[in-house]
């Protein structure tokens, strides 16, 4: 239990980094067409990374069908079921890995951001050809 009663200012401090960010266009401009809509203004949403193509079937079942009580997390490397067809996938393509040199990612910031700390050191300098998703010139610094 507290027992100081002052009211207090939370101070944080972010990187400079952070600081530095650029906002997202794409967040600057949500408000905007949200207000367009309703003001009864058709809107035609162009949003990089929102998907516009059905769901197949069988992955809407299995999300329907799910029955088990905890929703545990997967292999951090991703599962091996689908690192094997990825390296299917790349052997088909002529090019030889194991599962083992394969990362699944949640997204695809995440697979550049893990690539560029990978192989980037501070100060190397990185290539991004315009136009660009916001995050990438975020993830090259």
């Amino acid at each position: 239990m507290f027992t100081n009663t002052t009211p207090r200012t939370l101070h944080t401090a972010l990187s400079g980094r952070a600081d530095e960010m650029q906002a997202s266009p794409i967040r600057r401009l949500v408000p905007l067409a949200d207000a367009a809509k309703k003001r009864g203004i058709k809107v035609y949403h162009l949003n990089i990374g929102q998907p516009d193509i059905i769901t197949p079937p069988e992955i809407m079942a299995a999300v329907h069908n799910f029955e088990e009580k905890v929703l545990a997390y997967g292999p951090s490397q991703g599962l091996l079921a689908l690192r094997e067809e990825i390296k299917k996938y790349f052997a088909h393509h002529g090019i030889t890995i194991t599962p083992d040199q394969v990362i699944v990612t949640t997204g695809g910031s995440e697979a550049i951001m893990f690539a560029l700390m990978a192989i980037g050191d501070a100060g190397d300098e990185v290539l991004i050809p315009e136009p660009f998703y916001t995050n990438c010139r975020e993830l090259g610094q």
